[in-house]
């Protein structure tokens, strides 16, 4: 939705909670995740929660069995990426597939949805790791202060 005009805060408030009351109501409304009850913040912290979003590069380079994929995302726990994993197949951006094999093995995949979500996650992580250098002189600006 967009504003023309000028508004008091109140007045923006006001509209913004009406707005997200209809949401509510009228489940074909677009999610928006500025809204207090919108599902999409529940799935964006799925996403971008420190090792969802480090499972989903990973994946984004090609499919992995489990223990490759905790080695490749150094330092998180078997417990965690395990349900790290289930959460992301639950939101459909992972595929979890058993390999035939004595012992069965498991390997995770990126659904079409799942590949889409992890270009841009990459994206984030790449400009971030390029951008290092700088991050790391704003810390010593601020923390000389």
């Amino acid at each position: 939705m967009q504003y023309t005009g000028v508004m008091t805060r109140a007045e923006d408030r006001s509209t913004r909670d009406s707005d997200i009351d209809a949401a509510l109501e009228d489940p074909a409304l677009e999610a928006d995740v500025f809204a207090r009850d919108c599902g999409s913040r529940e799935v964006l912290q799925d996403v971008t929660s420190r090792w969802g979003l480090l499972a989903l590069g990973a994946l984004y380079d090609g499919d992995l069995r489990f223990s490759a994929l905790r080695r490749r995302v150094q330092g998180v726990s078997e417990r965690m990426l395990s349900v790290t994993l289930q959460t992301l197949e639950r939101d459909g951006f992972v595929n979890r597939a058993v390999l035939q094999s004595i012992p069965p093995k498991v390997e995770y995949s990126l659904t079409d949805l799942g590949r889409e979500v992890a270009q841009s996650l990459v994206a984030v992580i790449e400009l971030v790791e390029g951008r290092l250098s700088d991050v790391e002189q704003a810390r010593e600006r601020y923390d000389s202060r």
